[in-house]
């Protein structure tokens, strides 16, 4: 869909015309109110720009070598778009300036690069800091680095559920195959989380989802001066910028889509989150294979099979007997969970199980034991459920979750279960839901956007890289073969490096299906066996 391409004098000119539709919610077009709304916030946000001053180390943790010229500051958003006049939110914005070197070259600034580090739940205030790691450093030298906290998230009108200190108790329980009885509570316990995010977050609940997420972004773009965005998203960061492309393709510069969610209306989110279900047991295999080929090192067993029956072991033990009395079951899944997101995790997850196999605990309560209730975990998980049941139907039969999870448990029984209970308050949620955008664009509409993706990747699946390489029209696709990181941008493969540095720092495009070796695999820790 075509809109306006900058908030200049032709802003102004759209601006009388958006106020002469119809009055009291009816609008020609659908949509129409909220982009009149983003429209009214941007010329706004043009005029006020980011007051930045020192960052609260709530926001952004102070690092040694914190980078020179790191400052933090908020913009004004509208809670509803259709009412721009109405209540406003403040979201916290971090920002470090270009460097302007590269060693002892000097490089030209190219503008802000706005980051989204996905969730949904996840602030991105943390990517100022970015400049200081080396696979960062020359954009940091081209490009201030901008992160900030979405609508919901840290201190950008944040998001409750429930008490922070009864969020994420232990021990838990992780049955791959649970009885009715193990249902009939976990349904209980989803109806009542489901009550409690409309008690604590109120009416304005419903304001809180992707739609909004890209007509924030774009306010923030106005905000930073930027007449064009250069926007890096990563994982359901990939999904605000693939709606902000279809909403506003006049208004991008440079793009990166890192690990690419499924942005099709079909998937938005039930479907992509089985489909997650199903990629994470071929993760898990790929892990209980690099496990049973170090059997030398961690003596789990010479094969896949052996090392999931070890794993099953460990289960049982937990579930009779919690390790430190906080990691049951449900804490060593969700320990392995995290191998299945990154590879560099896998030394020290299957030291861990290996030593606890042994008699030592010690090293499965370092990696696996949560912390105390915390207010940053349950607003996390706060946002992330209500802007994945904001944003589109869900289905409000039990019998269908039961059925199609149970199906897919039988093949995928490692993560199936634990996914569907971490959705399920959205067959029960009070808010209205949204209809998903159907994100396409034409020849010609949108610069040419960079998509990385790893073709085993768990969290978001490579079906997802596909279908938006072929919705965003001209958008090129650059994959690591054989390998499974969720993010793959400024991390360890050279060859992926180099094709984001060529297209943000050279305007280098790859060709549309440019792909990459894998990286190295972890090499196992001797010292830890």
């Amino acid at each position: 869909m075509k809109t306006v391409a900058l908030y200049s004098a032709a802003g102004a000119l759209l601006l009388t015309t958006l106020g002469a539709a119809p009055a009291g919610g009816a609008t020609a077009v659908p949509g129409a109110a909220e982009l009149r709304g983003t429209l009214v916030a941007a010329v706004r946000a043009r005029t006020a720009g980011i007051r930045f001053g020192p960052c609260d180390p709530a926001d952004v943790p102070r690092i040694p070598h914190s980078p020179a010229g790191l400052r933090c500051g908020t913009v004004a958003v509208p809670l509803d778009y259709a009412r721009p006049d109405g209540a406003r939110i403040r979201l916290t914005v971090s920002r470090t300036p270009a460097t302007g070197k590269d060693g002892g070259r000097t490089m030209p600034r190219r503008g802000a690069l706005v980051y989204n580090p996905g969730g949904p739940g996840a602030s991105g205030m943390y990517f100022a800091l970015a400049g200081t790691l080396p696979a960062w450093r020359r954009i940091a030298a081209a490009y201030d680095l901008v992160g900030y906290a979405p609508r919901g998230v840290g201190r950008s009108a944040p998001l409750s559920c429930v008490d922070p200190k009864q969020y994420g108790k232990a021990p838990t329980q992780a049955p791959t195959h649970p009885s009715e009885a193990y249902k009939r509570q976990r349904v209980a316990e989803a109806k009542a989380y489901a009550r409690g995010c409309a008690r604590r977050s109120g009416p304005g609940l419903r304001f809180f989802n992707s739609l909004n997420n890209a007509r924030d972004l774009d306010v923030l773009r106005a905000a930073l001066g930027e007449h064009r965005l250069t926007f890096m998203g990563a994982s359901y960061g990939t999904y605000i910028g693939a709606l902000y492309a279809a909403m506003f393709p006049a208004h991008v510069r440079r793009m990166v889509l890192d690990s690419a969610v499924n942005p099709d209306p079909e998937k938005v989110w039930y479907r992509d989150n089985l489909d997650q279900s199903a990629a994470f047991e071929e993760r898990w295999a790929d892990f209980r294979d690099w496990i049973a080929r170090h059997d030398d090192v961690y003596r789990l067993g010479d094969t896949p099979r052996k090392v999931q029956a070890g794993y099953d072991r460990a289960a049982a033990r937990l579930a009779r007997k919690p390790a430190g009395g906080k990691v049951g079951p449900g804490q060593l899944q969700n320990a392995f969970l995290t191998a299945g997101y990154y590879d560099t995790y896998w030394p020290s997850r299957a030291a861990a199980l290996s030593a606890y196999l042994r008699g030592d605990p010690k090293p499965l309560i370092a990696s696996a034991a949560p912390g105390p209730g915390s207010a940053a975990a349950e607003n996390g998980g706060a946002v992330y459920t209500a802007v994945e049941c904001n944003d589109a139907p869900w289905p409000t039969s039990w019998a269908v979750w039961d059925r199609d999870n149970t199906r897919l448990a039988r093949v995928a029984p490692f993560e199936t279960w634990d996914n569907a209970w971490m959705n399920l308050p959205c067959a029960y949620w009070p808010a209205p839901r949204q209809r998903p955008l159907d994100v396409r664009t034409g020849p010609g509409e949108l610069p040419p956007v960079l998509i990385l993706a790893a073709e085993r990747d768990a969290a978001a699946p490579y079906a997802g890289a596909l279908e938006t390489n072929r919705r965003l029209a001209g958008s090129r696709l650059v994959t690591e073969r054989d390998a499974g990181t969720h993010g793959i941008g400024g991390g360890p493969n050279a060859c992926v490096g180099a094709y984001l540095d060529g297209y943000l720092l050279e305007d280098r495009l790859p060709e549309r299906h440019a792909s990459c070796a894998p990286h190295a695999e972890p090499e196992p820790d001797t010292r830890r066996s």
